[in-house]
């Protein structure tokens, strides 16, 4: 197989993160699950993680998309840090940066200023976010 070729067949990688407080995280494992079944190579970070620390796992994981689960209504404060530190890397470039959760539409808009390619809120069908991340995921 050639180097093309197996890239191309690559799965993308994935990075489900819980970041600050939110101590919510079902939404976030069925996201989980529904990458996997659609053939993503998932990791999940567990709950109540700082920014840096979702950049390093970003980072350390190599991910292509980097799906940040947030209820917690910080996501104008966090969200921001971890595209700052994903900067910082050089890997904000290289990484989709989609958001899930409870964002006012108002929010949604700062968020896609700084670099959030997608906002999915309560009730997105699985299909679209999938269907999203396959279409803009970056190419390597």
């Amino acid at each position: 197989m050639s180097v093309e070729t197996e890239e191309r067949e690559r799965a993308i990688r994935c990075l489900v993160a819980k970041v600050g407080l939110d101590g919510h995280d079902r939404g976030a494992h069925v996201i989980a699950r529904a990458f996997r079944d659609a053939g993503f190579e998932v990791v999940y970070s567990g709950l109540h993680r700082a920014p840096d620390e979702i950049v390093q796992a970003a980072v350390q994981e190599d991910v292509d998309v980097l799906g940040i689960s947030i209820l917690s209504g910080a996501h104008n404060t966090l969200v921001p840090k971890v595209i700052e530190g994903l900067k910082e890397y050089d890997a904000f470039e290289d990484t989709l940066v989609v958001v899930g959760g409870i964002v006012p539409d108002d929010d949604e808009a700062d968020l896609k200023a700084i670099g959030v390619a997608e906002v999915f809120g309560p009730g997105t069908p699985m299909e679209e976010t999938i269907e999203f991340i396959r279409a803009n995921v970056p190419e390597r």
